[in-house]
């Protein structure tokens, strides 16, 4: 059987031969991660199982990212359980305070997931790191406090679908607007329980950091996980962030794959998702005149220094109404330091954004851009569920860097190319 990139990375990790989509097969795993609120289940788990030692102490990764700096007491407590979980059994990945950053964007910056790894994690966006090559899932925490204890999980082989991105970008069309546009015409469970695999020159041509945000958001589409293949881009890469070994990894050039999906990146604006449904997508011009509270420019899906940049390029020189609050996150303390040696924290900040650490913060409606009743926010994270940032009665609309800072500026939606 000719192999997709997820059937081929899977082989790879089970002595068993995969020959059909829906097989079930066990899998040994490279690293298994959890965050501070999904690793007290797991660490509940954990003991309850008896177990007494981790598979391999340098194969697990702890980030406390989504309620910290600790915002009350409850989330001070979860750290605890994590940090003398992580202490104890001599955890070599575990960041918090100084170190931490968003978890989906630490990882891939200290080189611990790479091409052909199998990564498992306790969060629905750990499928980032297919952008590197990876078949990486999010699961339950109980799945991950067993794979903690063993070193392997059991997978169903998903279908793949072929995303194929042909053209070439326009201006101001980056990976988010192409995710967008794939979930606006396949649908939230458009690839429930699929991989998505993105190929074409369009794919080939994208930035690391934008095939990130890209895979990132394959579990917006339903997806178990999102493929790019393993280039030359890709070995770089994972070459700065200090790993040895990699090897470039492809698809079979006549692999089976379930269905095909088009997308002529050419004829492309920048997208926006409306509430309360990433699948709500809407050309950024159709919502002009949309007025907004709130700008967040970070997450794990956009809080790179390629995004920062971008971001930076449209406020430069101008500055955000008092009627709108725009906080920038920048997702990790490495990519906070580039910022600030490229003078992006002082174009933030002239610019009148709050410039906040690196955390998940409100993404998640945890803390640091709570949304109150009647608000509106543009965000370049994941999600705009109903209640997602806030009170169940505030509206959330995804967006990429630049179409977020230019309606920061305009305190309405608007194409950054008209600001």
């Amino acid at each position: 059987m000719r192999q997709s990139l997820a059937h081929k990375i899977l082989q790879r990790h089970t002595d068993q031969e995969i020959t059909q989509d829906g097989q079930i097969v066990s899998c040994r795993v490279s690293m298994v991660l959890a965050n501070d609120i999904t690793a007290p289940l797991a660490i509940k788990s954990f003991g309850e199982m008896g177990a007494t030692k981790v598979f391999d102490k340098d194969k697990i990764a702890l980030v406390c990212d989504h309620f910290t700096p600790n915002k009350d007491i409850a989330s001070a407590e979860q750290v605890k359980v994590v940090r003398d979980f992580a202490h104890a059994m001599g955890v070599t990945h575990y960041y918090e305070g100084g170190d931490v950053g968003v978890e989906h964007a630490l990882l891939p910056e200290l080189g611990l997931v790479g091409p052909g790894d199998v990564v498992l994690g306790a969060d629905s966006h750990t499928c980032t790191y297919g952008g590197l090559g990876a078949f990486a899932t999010g699961v339950g925490s109980t799945d991950v406090a067993g794979a903690m204890v063993l070193g392997e999980t059991w997978f169903k082989v998903p279908p793949t679908i072929r995303v194929v991105l042909d053209g070439k970008l326009p201006e101001w069309v980056v990976g988010k607007d192409l995710i967008l546009e794939l979930i606006g015409r396949i649908g939230v469970s458009g690839a429930l329980y699929k991989a998505l695999e993105f190929v074409g020159p369009v794919a080939e041509a994208l930035s690391i950091e934008a095939r990130l945000c890209m895979a990132n958001m394959a579990i917006e589409a339903g997806g178990k996980a999102g493929l790019f293949a393993a280039d030359a881009k890709t070995l770089e890469y994972t070459k700065n962030a200090g790993r040895t070994g990699d090897a470039e990894l492809h698809p079979d050039a006549d692999a089976h794959y379930e269905s095909e999906v088009v997308i002529d990146c050419s004829k492309l604006t920048p997208r926006v998702s409306c509430p309360h449904s990433p699948d709500n997508v809407k050309p950024v011009d159709d919502l002009a005149g949309t007025r907004i509270d709130q700008a967040v420019i970070g997450s794990c899906t956009n809080g790179r220094i390629e995004d920062l940049r971008q971001a930076a390029a449209v406020l430069k020189g101008k500055k955000v109404p008092k009627s709108v609050r725009c906080i920038v996150l920048p997702a990790t303390p490495g990519i906070w330091r580039q910022a600030l040696k490229e003078g992006l924290i002082e174009t933030f900040m002239d610019a009148g954004c709050v410039v906040g650490p690196a955390t998940c913060g409100p993404c998640l409606g945890g803390h640091m851009g709570i949304l109150a009743g009647g608000e509106r926010a543009i965000s370049t994270t994941n999600r705009n569920f109903r209640g997602r940032m806030g009170s169940l009665e505030s509206e959330v609309f995804l967006a990429s860097p630049a179409v977020a800072a230019a309606s920061a500026l305009a305190g309405e939606i608007k194409h950054p190319g008209k600001v």
